[in-house]
């Protein structure tokens, strides 16, 4: 099974990912590594953090002169901060004063439920692994197993559909007017000009009122076979799948696929898909699905929205109670981004990206990529 392990806080020496269960042969260049962590690293609403980190992937086994060996896939970024935090993030033993713990937590972060879950007295133990730096780990592994998935003519592409009060304009969205999104616009996004500057003025807003913004991506597969996932099993279903990835990214609170929102008012006979045939397969006239039905890929685009709230960590910090005296105190306040709902869309490909590797190689899995081709093609000759 195709799966990723990450490891490393945010201020530690470093971020580090697994891959295990790639195949061999598939072609990786480190260059589309260090493309997609430099499409994490920018955007307009970017705290500090992001001067100081360069972002470039180390791969440490798995990958032999550009291919997957199908041994487990190490990767690495160092973290540049690590010098200025190598004090406060020592293995040793510490004997540092009470005064140097962090003990008012966050509301809206991990930071008091993780100090009651796992008895620490000092909430970086939590802050340092909760922290958005782990979506490194994720992108890293992510561009590795899109080189699996574009072997197959599979595509991933994500682009910003709402920062804070300002949407686009619902449409279906061309795919590769949504890819090309990035190099048109890589601080916000947005495939509309106008749209993109309000959003823009919008987090300059929300910066000069020390505040944050949260708002809402849209990630697109394009190219998919028909099949991936199951309807046999509630845990085997593709869109359940796909949710709780995207869900597991830091600010996400909710999952959208397909036009399941709007569907929610319609009626049955508005929503759902006409199906036809056109030579050689089956289409649906409209997309309300979203690319799955059943649990199971359809052949059409698998659309996604994931729906960011605002950044927990604020510059004037809400009221809370300190973990160490129990009386009322405000938040902690850390370095921190305003908005990060455009970086937001790489991570969620990533987290599709490997959804979708995974249910690729359950489906016509193989040990070397030209195994799985062959499982591939004889599948759709079939159908």
């Amino acid at each position: 099974m195709l799966r990723i392990l990450t490891a490393g806080e945010s201020h530690g020496p470093a971020c580090i990912a697994i891959i295990e269960g790639m195949p061999a042969g598939v072609a990786v260049r480190i260059e589309d590594i260090d493309y997609d962590l430099k499409r994490r690293r920018t955007d307009f609403g970017r705290g500090g953090r992001g001067l100081i980190e360069e972002d470039k992937a180390e791969i440490l086994s798995g990958i032999r002169y550009g291919r997957t060996l199908g041994s487990p896939i190490t990767l690495m970024v160092r973290n540049f901060d690590f010098a200025n935090w190598s004090g406060e993030m020592r293995i040793e033993a510490s004997t540092e004063p009470e005064a140097a713990r962090v003990t008012r937590p966050r509301p809206g972060h991990a930071d008091l439920a993780g100090v009651l879950k796992y008895g620490h007295d000092d909430i970086r133990n939590v802050s340092e692994r909760a922290s958005a730096r782990e979506t490194v780990n994720r992108v890293m592994a992510g561009a590795v197993i899109r080189q699996l998935l574009l072997a197959f003519d599979i595509r991933i592409a994500s682009h910003t559909v709402q920062i804070g009060k300002i949407k686009l304009s619902p449409r279906p969205y061309d795919f590769d007017e949504v890819a090309s999104v990035f190099e048109k616009d890589p601080e916000i996004r947005c495939i509309d000009p106008e749209i993109s500057q309000q959003m823009k003025a919008a987090i300059t807003g929300a910066r000069e009122k020390k505040d944050t913004l949260g708002g809402v991506i849209e990630v697109i597969a394009t190219g998919l076979p028909v099949g991936l996932g199951s309807v046999m099993h509630y845990d085997r279903r593709l869109d359940g799948r796909i949710a709780q990835v995207l869900m597991s990214i830091p600010s996400v609170k909710a999952v959208e696929i397909g036009n399941a929102i709007t569907g929610a008012a319609q009626s049955g006979a508005e929503f759902h898909d006409a199906i036809v045939y056109q030579k050689p397969r089956f289409v649906r006239q409209t997309n309300n699905m979203g690319g799955i039905e059943g649990g199971m890929s359809n052949g059409e685009d698998i659309v996604c929205r994931a729906y960011l709230k605002p950044i927990a960590t604020l510059v004037l910090p809400a009221k809370t109670v300190d973990i160490r005296t129990h009386r009322p105190t405000r938040a902690a306040v850390e370095r921190s981004d305003i908005c990060v709902v455009p970086r937001a869309g790489v991570i969620a490909e990533a987290m599709l990206a490997a959804v979708l590797g995974q249910a690729l190689t359950e489906k016509f899995g193989g040990d070397h990529i030209d195994e799985m081709k062959r499982n591939f093609e004889s599948f759709a000759k079939s159908r």
